[in-house]
């Protein structure tokens, strides 16, 4: 049985980071809110390693001049967890978790007005943000065996793999804290890398650390090589034309995520033609192409996840509400 039908001035879609500074500053602003989430608080971060060590400091990842204190220059995992928890908690943020969106209806055509149908309940609204992120959709390997157990795109907590023969497709941030993790923990570890050498955007301090334990033989790299089939106890793979194949208990497939553009076009919101599929929408106060309908955070960025972060599009909050308040007038 579903719930009554709400209607709010603003329906937020995605509670990260940037879907709670919106939140935030509809309640700053006395606008009727909730955010929809088909996940935990903070989902994405709640998926990152266990271990993970961010590269931004705390004070750039505070929402709503809200401090985040932390002992160390740069927050983990954990501790990222613990601020958002305390913000929602502490500012009293209507969340509804394990909520997904599954359709968004326009209720008149010449009225930014939406009704928005979830897994649990109807909502009326007059205003969307979309705040949705992109660490839902993995980049797949698209090679025989991916879909056996054996194959995560997800990595978590290096326990998991004390002892056993790993191998680790990729070579940013994520492959190398998987490399090093589980390594650290008795694992045989065996990166495999597209291009010549560990990527140029991995973390200042993890980067020596990884290339030093290449160099030591420590972590076997294999470089210019692809996948090309996952078996039970092997994998294939391919360097200059030749296949190989190597013994293996578990991959790693640290491929990188995509965020959910086909979501936004069935919204009728219009992406660019080019590869980064763009979505399209006013950078001074964040609207896209459909009137009452905005963008906040990465998803701005379309397939260029590298060009939005927390720091830098936290901004996003206060120009989408300043712009939904000149509207109401």
């Amino acid at each position: 049985m579903q719930k009554e039908r709400s209607i709010f001035d603003v329906i937020i879609i995605g509670a990260g980071p940037i879907g709670l500074a919106c939140a935030l500053a509809c309640k700053a602003n006395g606008l009727k809110y909730t955010i929809i989430e088909k996940g935990c608080l903070v989902n994405s971060i709640y998926h990152y390693p266990q271990h993970m060590t961010f590269f931004s400091t705390s004070e750039k990842l505070e929402v709503g001049q809200i401090p985040f204190v932390c002992v160390n220059p740069k927050p983990n995992r954990n501790e990222a967890l613990e601020y958002y928890r305390r913000v929602a908690d502490v500012a009293s943020l209507k969340i509804q978790l394990f909520e997904e969106v599954i359709k968004v209806n326009p209720i008149k055509a010449d009225s930014p007005q939406f009704e928005i149908i979830s897994s649990k309940s109807t909502y009326c609204t007059k205003n969307i943000i979309i705040a949705t992120g992109f660490h839902d959709i993995p980049y797949l390997l698209n090679v025989p065996g991916e879909n056996l157990p054996k194959v995560t795109h997800y990595y978590k907590d290096p326990h998991f793999y004390a002892f056993q023969k790993v191998l680790i497709v990729g070579a940013n941030n994520s492959a190398v804290d998987a490399a090093l993790e589980t390594w650290r923990k008795g694992a045989a570890v065996t990166m495999l890398i597209r291009e010549d050498e560990i990527g140029k955007r991995v973390k200042y301090w993890a980067r020596p650390d990884i290339i030093n334990r290449i160099e030591e033989g420590s972590i076997k790299a294999i470089y210019n090589a692809k996948l090309v089939e996952v078996k039970e106890n092997e994998v294939i793979i391919q360097k200059d034309d030749v296949l190989h194949q190597i013994e293996n208990d578990w991959v790693i497939a640290t491929t990188g995520y995509q965020p959910n553009l086909k979501f936004l076009e069935e919204m009728g919101i219009q992406l660019s033609e080019d590869a980064i599929k763009k979505p399209t929408y006013n950078e001074l106060t964040q609207e896209s192409n459909i009137d009452g309908i905005y963008l906040a955070g990465v998803i701005c960025g379309g397939m260029d996840t590298h060009r939005l972060f927390i720091e830098n599009s936290r901004v996003h909050a206060n120009k989408i509400i300043d712009s939904i308040i000149l509207n109401k007038k």
